[in-house]
């Protein structure tokens, strides 16, 4: 392809990229329209999909009068777990399945809307539950049809739920993160409100900025939807296609969004920072949405499986957990510093965009001057310093690596092939930074 040497053809690789995107509104005040939007979807009685604490929020009471407004019969839904896992989707799709909904509209961070649109599916079309759920630890079947419309109002801007075909949760039985992958799960609309966020406590926001990050700068660094081979049938083109033009231009974006913006968002936020980083999530969501994620995130789902005692500050404390942005942002300096000369190009565009010096620098080192980016920007937001910074010791590498190697959909899109024992040296690199 012309457009970039990066994507130039390859012997059995895809010609071919989609593009998949859902409908956004995006601006202070758009919660306020959500009555309205499910109005016009043919909304009349509406499950809202939250969390215990989210519930007790603003943007829980704005969407509910809106709706009210519009004389759409409410009724609320707030069990839902942050972090969800089978048990509680499950739980979320037994009410949806109860209670006879034509509509959904989710209030929260990815944790509701992933939960929602389980919910929403598993109502629609009854399955066993494992049915839908990515191999190989479920069947994948496909979705049958349409599922009811659903509204989805982020409160957090890391997932960019709102924009994808994705739902991911723990796997109780394998202590592992998987996840549900279908065109059909995307939201009809998602409402993006920047007041949203300032209710956020400062390590969720860090959080959630480093999730936005390693979603756009995975999405960049992913090996070229030109080097995927090719689908015998094109329905079966995967939503991780890899790296491609329309990805590109919206994530270098949102990397540069995040590197002008987290670090003051996180120790002295302004209005301007929360727009800024809720504008560079929907852009994020965007890109991985269509080009995929790697390493950094197939490695997380281990890290967050395997949790024996962190609990962070900003989350329930009632149960240890690895918040998904957390567990995402400890393995990305060891992973880039490796993928570096894979596309060292890609990663001196990552370097310079994210704010790092790159003076007389060599475009073989961009992989390691990103990793030492990432890791100042880590210590400046209150990051853990490393895997073991959330409890796990080289003791564990050995699970971490079983645990995450299977992620097979996540692994084959890095622009590197990776074996076991690169994957086992990725987790003992991420084991402590400073």
């Amino acid at each position: 392809m012309s457009l970039s040497p990066y994507f130039r053809p390859t012997e059995g690789g895809d010609s071919v990229f989609s593009v998949e995107s859902g409908k956004i509104k995006f601006g202070f005040g758009a919660l306020e329209e959500v009555g309205v939007d499910a109005r016009s979807l043919g909304m009349k009685r509406v499950a809202i999909y939250t969390d215990p604490n989210v519930a007790k929020l603003e943007p829980v009471s704005i969407a509910l009068n809106s709706l009210k407004k519009q004389a759409i019969d409410v009724t609320v839904y707030k069990e839902v777990e942050v972090e969800p896992t089978d048990c509680s989707f499950k739980a979320a799709a037994a009410f949806a399945q109860d209670g006879r909904f034509d509509g959904f509209v989710s209030v929260g961070g990815g944790s509701v809307i992933d939960t929602c649109k389980a919910a929403n599916l598993y109502a629609t079309y009854p399955a066993e539950f494992i049915d839908y759920v990515n191999a190989p630890i479920g069947k994948a079947i496909s979705v049958p049809g349409p599922l009811k419309p659903h509204i989805a109002c982020p409160t957090t801007f890391g997932t960019a739920s709102e924009s994808t075909g994705f739902a991911i949760f723990d796997y109780t039985e394998m202590k592992a993160k998987t996840g549900i992958v279908s065109p059909r799960l995307r939201a009809d609309i998602g409402i993006l409100d920047p007041g949203s966020l300032k209710t956020l406590p400062p390590l969720v926001r860090a959080a959630n900025g480093f999730d936005v990050f390693s979603h756009a700068c995975e999405s960049f660094t992913a090996r070229p939807f030109t080097q995927r081979p090719s689908p015998s049938d094109p329905t079966k083109r995967p939503l991780s296609q890899g790296a491609n033009p329309y990805s590109d231009i919206a994530c270098i974006e949102a990397i540069k969004l995040i590197g002008n913006n987290l670090v003051q968002a996180v120790t002295a936020p302004e209005d301007y920072n929360f727009e800024a980083l809720m504008f560079a999530g929907m852009l994020a969501g965007i890109g991985f949405g269509n080009a995929g994620n790697h390493l950094p995130h197939g490695m997380s789902y281990a890290v967050a499986g395997l949790v024996k005692n962190y609990r962070p500050d900003g989350w329930p404390q009632d149960h240890a957990m690895v918040p998904h942005g957390i567990a995402v942002i400890l393995n990305s300096p060891a992973v880039f510093q490796l993928t570096g000369p894979a596309c060292p190009d890609r990663h001196m565009l990552t370097v310079e965009v994210i704010g790092a010096d790159i003076k007389k620098t060599d475009e073989n080192d961009a992989g390691a001057i990103l990793a030492k980016r990432i890791i100042e920007m880590m210590k400046a937001t209150g990051i853990p310093n490393g895997l073991k910074g959330v409890g796990y010791t080289e003791d564990d590498l050995e699970d971490l690596t079983d645990k995450a190697f299977p992620q097979k959909r996540l692994i084959d899109n890095a622009p590197m092939p990776i074996d076991r024992e690169q994957l086992r040296d990725l987790f003992k690199s991420a084991m402590t930074y400073w």
